[in-house]
């Protein structure tokens, strides 16, 4: 009686058990359900095999080309919020933290007093003050050189979040390394 009984438990259990197992595929492979449709599954006979590609979950869990940068801003700083902005449109994931002590933040991460600028960011390791174009943060992060970070010093008109019209100041990036040296990183012409 007991073998009957738990032949109908199995028989009524095997089609959760199946809609289960294609919830989780669908779940964890959501190419096979977008090809295949939402639902195109669950009426499969039983018994009848269904392939799935192994290699969607791959390339569905590439890292991102580009990493997160930690913003340190202070609340009341409208331009940071601008170079935040250009940061994303360039494809940056941008995590942004509100200091009160921005000074705080600069000693903590080593930005000399003579390239302080109105934010500091971080990625992968690197310090970023002040309204750095893209460009040279690629660079810093593709050649990876031994230095601290780089910053455009103050606040010059024309860089990324400083934006007024057309007008573009001459201004430097500057490289610095844990002594507080600084190098030139790159050189922007007025426009």
């Amino acid at each position: 009686m007991k073998y009957k009984q738990s032949l109908r438990i199995q028989k009524w259990l095997r089609p959760i058990a199946i809609g289960a197992a294609i919830g989780v595929a669908m779940v964890t492979y959501p190419a096979v359900a977008q090809n295949l449709g939402d639902n195109s599954l669950l009426g499969t006979p039983l018994g009848r095999s269904v392939s799935v590609d192994r290699n969607v979950s791959k390339k569905q869990t590439k890292p991102s080309a580009t990493p997160e940068i930690v913003v340190y801003r202070s609340p009341s700083c409208g331009c940071c919020g601008g170079w935040i902005d250009y940061m994303k449109k360039q494809g940056f994931q941008t995590k942004v933290i509100l200091a009160s002590d921005t000074e705080a933040v600069k000693q903590k991460y080593g930005v000399p007093d003579r390239l302080a600028s109105c934010h500091t960011a971080v990625v992968n390791g690197y310090v970023i003050e002040g309204h750095v174009p893209v460009n040279d943060v690629k660079r810093l992060l593709q050649e990876k050189p031994n230095v601290t970070g780089i910053s455009v010093p103050e606040m010059p008109v024309g860089t990324p979040g400083m934006e007024v019209g057309d007008r573009r100041d001459p201004f430097t990036v500057f490289s610095f390394d844990k002594k507080g040296t600084a190098k030139v990183f790159n050189k922007y012409p007025s426009s």
